[in-house]
């Protein structure tokens, strides 16, 4: 399957849908995702990645963002190279996007 890319209004449009097997993986640091993020995303920092992997394999597919798009890249290309190819990148695009847009935010 490899690497889709998609949108942060594209993400906001399938939050409604999202099935107990997909995951919304903000891969932004803690103090970042604590000031807020998507209601039920997964916080794993980019450069944490490695010590999750079993975590993620229970997910069919993995929607990444981060706050611009280069740590979700960079994560993309990490998880890729560990074998996954169900993944989805917000790529060009962040959490600064979905706040800008107004899309809801939850914080702890």
């Amino acid at each position: 399957m490899g690497l889709k890319q998609i949108s942060m209004r594209e993400l906001h449009g399938l939050t409604t849908q999202l099935q107990s097997s997909e995951v919304i993986l903000d891969v932004r640091a803690p103090s970042e995702f604590s000031a807020g993020h998507v209601k039920g995303s997964l916080n794993i920092p980019h450069d944490q990645l490695s010590v999750h992997l079993d975590k993620l394999k229970q997910y069919k597919r993995i929607y990444i963002h981060c706050r611009s798009g280069k740590r979700a890249q960079a994560a993309a290309e990490t998880l890729l190279k560990a074998g996954f190819h169900n993944l989805t990148c917000v790529t060009g695009s962040g959490m600064d996007d979905w706040v800008a847009a107004g899309f809801p935010v939850q914080k702890p």
